[in-house]
């Protein structure tokens, strides 16, 4: 089992993470601004108070722990380009501040910078609103730094086209950088099995310095 720090436990993606590795018996610190927020109960998790944007924070929640999780959102737009790519710097600056072994980095990428089977890019479609190309590319931009860290041992797991609250099935398919898609045509996955993915990921590594997806 693995010890865990989480950034973002009470987000829609960031609790599924939460209640994935407590289901197998890992022990998480949930690391978030307002401990409040996070009444759960359970032996294996510890809440603390944290900020993932100040590196000096983020050392202290990683100190001693296998892996640090990134499930940190921004809300709209704007917010996302404040927090993801900084976010990602300041974790990796206070992972790298550590004395000791340090801990994994398992980010929660996002999709836009996917390729789609005509070769484009999932943010290169007609019709998209400027909020949602602020996002995707807020996480393309959080990518294209991580691809130049080679010293701290990171993984980004980009999710199908839509992600959101279901059914936790277990199954899931892998690609790296091409969107899964079904046979009806739809890119989907519930925020419930891209948490057993991103777990799984952690249980048995194969993405060590890279970004995968999953989807149905």
């Amino acid at each position: 089992m693995s010890k865990i720090a989480l950034f973002g436990a009470t987000g829609t993606i960031g609790s599924r993470i939460l209640d994935e590795a407590l289901r197998r018996g890992h022990t998480v610190t949930a690391v978030v601004r307002d401990p409040a927020k996070l009444t759960r109960n359970d032996p294996g998790l510890t809440v603390v108070t944290g900020d993932v944007l100040d590196p000096e924070s983020v050392a202290g929640a990683a100190e001693g722990q296998d892996v640090v999780i990134s499930a940190v959102g921004g809300g709209d737009g704007p917010g996302h380009i404040a927090t993801i790519r900084p976010g990602v710097e300041s974790l990796v600056a206070g992972v790298r501040s550590l004395a000791g072994p340090a801990p994994r980095l398992v980010l929660v990428g996002g999709a836009g910078s996917l390729r789609r089977p005509d070769g484009t890019q999932v943010w290169d479609a007609e019709g998209l609103p400027e909020f949602l190309l602020q996002i995707m590319h807020a996480h393309g931009d959080a990518l294209d730094f991580c691809r130049t860290v080679s010293d701290v041992r990171w993984t980004s797991l980009s999710p199908a086209a839509t992600i959101e609250p279901g059914e936790r099935t277990g199954v899931y398919r892998i690609a790296k950088e091409d969107l899964i898609i079904a046979e009806d045509g739809s890119s989907r996955i519930s925020a419930e099995d891209y948490a057993v993915a991103l777990l799984d990921e952690i249980e048995q590594p194969r993405h060590i310095g890279e970004r995968f997806t999953v989807g149905y």
